[in-house]
């Protein structure tokens, strides 16, 4: 897992904002993503992590080029994906793809299931009728349904069917890279469990890597080898997992595993509670972007906009107290609940 798959360097994403009778003026700038840089390596997982509004999806999306980055690079085995056009494109779209986070929207109601899963082998001119009908087939029993399946459509199915289909379509070309977007999020519990257990086992037949997001810590620790965490459009701290839940560094990732419920709250230590509301980033404070939330920044933070250096983007990243919440203890208990519905999950 030493070999670089994915590099994604100086990211961005910027939305003008335009007003006027025609819209012609244009009046500021979203900046949705703000110099996104990470590594992921072959065959490992990478979870990205955040608030709501961040960055996540779009990340996702410029880093398949669904959306046209306003700066930056993402090289695909020192390929420069961003330069790339037409059949080159398309062959690079081959080796990545993405299971959406909605598997109610992200389906074609109009298409059987297994018209479904044989779009994109058409599409890549991958095979004949009979083999690909064959793939389908095979495909559906790997992620855990039947090939009869493949003839009824999407709305007869549940929210956890769905999403497994989804997961069939983005292996039909046999992709080297897989985004998942939020892939469980609309899903209950227990079905989560399956999808997760289902991606997992996945991932060690077929070798793939991931680019995973996600909200929920309890599903990102099981599943993720390393984590970057997004706010306002930027990765404010990229660490190993063990690393990262043993002892953030940064404040704001020092929030996010605080705001975890802890079955015993007695357990949960003192924690300086945010401030503030999430800045718009039509707008964003100069500085660093998290200062205005920050129960530790000094005037530095206001002034000079911290570089992610050594995995994190603090300026007082080596001057901050130690945690006095048991992240890595409090995150083991809360999630061992949802582990335990894993395991039954993966024996069932």
């Amino acid at each position: 897992m030493s070999e670089t798959l994915l590099e994604v360097e100086g990211l961005a994403k910027h939305y003008p904002v335009r007003a006027g009778l025609i819209r012609a003026k244009q009046i500021g700038v979203v900046r949705a993503v703000d110099g996104v840089s990470f590594k992921m390596k072959r065959g490992e997982t990478l979870a990205l992590v955040g608030e709501s509004g961040c960055g996540k999806s779009t990340t996702a999306r410029l880093v398949l080029q669904l959306i046209e980055p306003s700066a930056g690079s993402v090289r695909f085995e020192g390929a420069e994906v961003t330069k790339l056009s037409g059949a080159e494109l398309k062959a690079f779209r081959r080796r990545a793809q993405i299971v959406f986070q909605d598997p109610y929207a992200s389906l074609n109601p109009r298409l059987s299931v297994g018209e479904t899963i044989m779009e994109p082998m058409e599409v890549h001119g991958i095979g004949d009728p009979a083999s690909r009908r064959a793939r389908a087939e095979e495909l559906l029993r790997l992620v855990g349904l039947a090939p009869y399946h493949a003839q009824r459509f999407a709305h007869e199915f549940s929210g956890g069917q769905r999403q497994r289909i989804g997961i069939a379509r983005a292996l039909a070309v046999e992709p080297d890279v897989v985004i998942c977007d939020e892939p469980v999020s609309a899903l209950d519990v227990s079905i989560q469990a399956q999808v997760v257990n289902l991606l997992r086992d996945l991932q060690k037949r077929l070798g793939l890597s991931y680019l995973f997001i996600a909200h929920d810590l309890a599903v990102v620790k099981h599943v993720a080898d390393r984590i970057a965490v997004m706010y306002l459009g930027r990765i404010v701290e990229i660490a190993e997992k063990r690393e990262l839940f043993a002892n953030p560094r940064h404040p704001y990732t020092r929030a996010l595993l605080a705001a975890i419920p802890h079955p015993d709250p007695a357990r949960r230590g003192k924690v300086k509670p945010l401030g503030g509301d999430l800045p718009s980033p039509l707008n964003p404070p100069p500085g660093c972007r998290f200062h205005t939330r920050c129960p530790y920044a000094q005037q530095v933070c206001k002034e000079k906009d911290p570089v992610l250096t050594n995995g994190v983007a603090c300026h007082l990243a080596d001057q901050l107290p130690p945690p006095d919440l048991d992240f890595s203890g409090g995150l083991t208990e809360k999630a061992s609940q949802r582990l335990a519905l894993y395991a039954a999950a993966a024996e069932g």
